[in-house]
C-alpha cells in the first residue's frame, strides 16, 4: 500500500515552511504514516462531516493541534490544501470554507486540463 501525496497550490507547503524543526518532522512523520498504512487511525486522519469528501490531516504538538485539509482523488491520491493551528475544538468556519473551494477548484482545473 503506498498512497501518493500532492499539493494543491502553495497553501500547505507555506504553511509548512514556517514551521519550526520539530513540527515539520511530527507533519512527516504523519505524511508518512498516511501514504504508508493501509488503514489510516482516525487519530491522524478524519473524514469531515458534512462535506463532500473533505478529510483533515491531523497533527498534534506538544505546541499546537495542526490541521491540514485534504481529500483523495483517483481511490489513493492525498491531495493537501490549506493548513492551520486548531485553537478550540470546532474547525474554524472560515478555514472550512476555504478547503472546500480549494477541492472544488483543483477538480475544475483538473476537467479544463482534460478538456484540452
Amino acid at each position: 500500500m503506498k498512497r501518493k501525496i500532492l499539493f494543491f497550490g502553495e497553501y500547505f507547503l507555506d504553511f509548512y515552511s514556517e514551521q519550526d524543526l520539530n513540527t515539520k518532522e511530527k507533519i512527516d512523520f504523519v505524511l508518512d504514516l498516511i501514504r504508508n498504512v493501509e488503514r489510516v487511525p482516525i487519530k491522524f486522519l478524519k473524514y469531515l462531516e458534512g462535506t463532500d469528501g473533505l478529510y483533515e490531516v491531523r497533527v498534534l504538538t506538544h505546541k499546537s493541534n495542526i490541521r491540514i485539509f485534504s481529500f483523495f482523488d483517483e481511490g489513493n491520491l492525498v491531495i493537501l490544501i490549506n493548513s492551520f493551528i486548531k485553537k478550540t475544538d470546532k474547525t474554524p468556519k472560515n478555514e472550512l470554507e476555504l478547503g472546500i473551494k480549494l477541492k472544488e477548484e483543483y477538480f475544475r482545473e483538473k476537467s479544463e486540463r482534460k478538456r484540452k
